[in-house]
C-alpha cells in the first residue's frame, strides 16, 4: 500500500478548518489520529488532494466534568478516555468500550472523534454513548448543531456531518442513582481485533429494583449503531430476571441485520447478540444496585 501525494496543511482554529474544507471541499480530509484515515488513503478507499490536520485546535482537546455532564473533546485519545479517573468515575462503561479496542500503539493516536465521524459500523465508542444518552456537538461558521448520538449515523460510513462541520467534542449526562451501563462484545482473537458483535446496554432502575428505562444498542451486526425499542418495551416495569433477559435478548435478535463475511455468518453473529445483550444488561443491572 502506497499513499498517494497529498499536501498536508495544519489548521489553528476551527475558523481555520472551515476556511480549508471550504477551498478544497470533497479534495480534502481532516485528520485527527489518523489510524484510519491513513489506511483509507493507502488503500483508496478516499482520494484526497489535501490532508487537513486537527491537531494544533486546543478546543477540541481535553476530558472534563462540566456542570451535570462529561465534556469528551473530539481528539481526546482512546487512551486518554480508557485512563480517565472522571470517566471511571462518571461513565464507566466508555471506559469499558476503550480498554478493549485496538491496541495500545493504536489507543495512543486514535481519537473519540475518529472512531464517531468515521461510522465504521463496528466502532466500539458510537453504542456505548448510544446508551448512554450522549449527545454531539458539531461545529461550523454559521453555528453549532448538538444532536443525539444516534441520530448522526446515517449507514455504513455515512454520517448527517455537513461539509463545513467539525464534530468538536461528546457530552455524556452524569449517572443518575440506580443507573448502569454494560458493554459486550465478541471479537476472533483476544487483542487488537475488531468486534464480530457487539452489544451495549443502559437500565435505570426504579427504587423497588423494577425497570424505568432500558436501553439496548446493537454493533457490528448492522450498517450503523442500532437501539433497540422493543428491549425497553420486554423490559419496562419489571425486576430483572432470566425471562426479562431472554425477551430483551430474542427483541435484539430480531433487531439485528448482520451480513456474513470472513470473520462470522449472519445466523452466528445472531447467536451472539442474544447471548451479548444478556451480559451487557447483567453488567447495567450490577452497576445499577451497586454490585461489584
Amino acid at each position: 500500500m502506497i499513499l498517494s501525494e497529498a499536501e498536508f496543511h495544519d489548521a489553528s482554529t476551527l475558523e481555520q478548518a472551515a476556511e480549508m474544507i471550504a477551498r478544497w471541499g470533497k479534495q480534502a480530509r481532516f485528520l485527527a489520529g489518523g489510524t484510519s484515515l491513513i489506511v483509507d488513503l493507502k488503500t483508496d478507499r478516499y482520494g484526497a488532494g489535501h490532508v487537513i490536520s486537527l491537531n494544533r485546535i486546543a478546543a477540541l482537546r481535553g476530558i472534563a466534568s462540566v456542570d451535570d455532564r462529561v465534556r469528551i473533546g473530539a481528539l481526546a485519545t482512546l487512551n486518554e478516555v480508557a485512563t480517565s479517573d472522571v470517566i471511571r468515575e462518571k461513565c464507566p462503561v466508555v471506559r469499558d468500550a476503550a480498554r478493549e479496542m485496538a491496541s495500545p500503539q493504536v489507543r495512543n493516536l486514535g481519537t473519540v472523534g475518529g472512531n464517531i465521524v468515521g461510522a465504521v459500523p463496528c466502532a466500539d465508542l458510537p453504542p456505548v454513548l448510544a446508551v448512554s444518552n450522549a449527545t454531539l456537538n458539531l461545529w461550523s461558521p454559521s453555528g453549532v448543531r448538538n444532536m443525539p448520538i444516534e441520530a448522526f449515523f446515517v449507514g455504513p460510513r455515512e454520517t448527517v456531518l455537513r461539509d463545513d462541520e467539525v464534530l468538536t467534542e461528546v457530552l455524556v449526562p452524569h449517572s443518575p442513582a440506580r443507573f448502569g451501563a454494560g458493554y459486550a462484545r465478541f471479537g476472533l482473537r483476544e487483542a487488537n481485533s475488531v468486534a464480530v458483535a457487539a452489544v451495549a446496554a443502559s437500565l435505570q432502575l426504579k427504587a423497588d429494583g423494577s425497570v424505568a428505562q432500558a436501553r439496548v444498542c446493537l454493533s457490528a451486526v448492522a450498517g450503523k449503531p442500532t437501539l433497540v425499542p422493543d428491549a425497553h418495551t420486554a423490559l419496562a416495569g419489571k425486576v430483572l430476571d432470566k425471562n426479562g433477559l431472554d425477551r430483551a435478548a430474542q427483541a435484539a435478535i430480531a433487531a439485528a441485520l448482520p451480513i456474513s463475511d470472513l470473520r462470522g455468518s449472519a445466523e452466528y453473529r445472531r447467536e451472539l447478540v442474544g447471548t451479548l445483550t444478556r451480559r451487557a444488561l447483567l453488567t447495567a443491572q450490577a452497576r445499577a444496585t451497586g454490585e461489584k
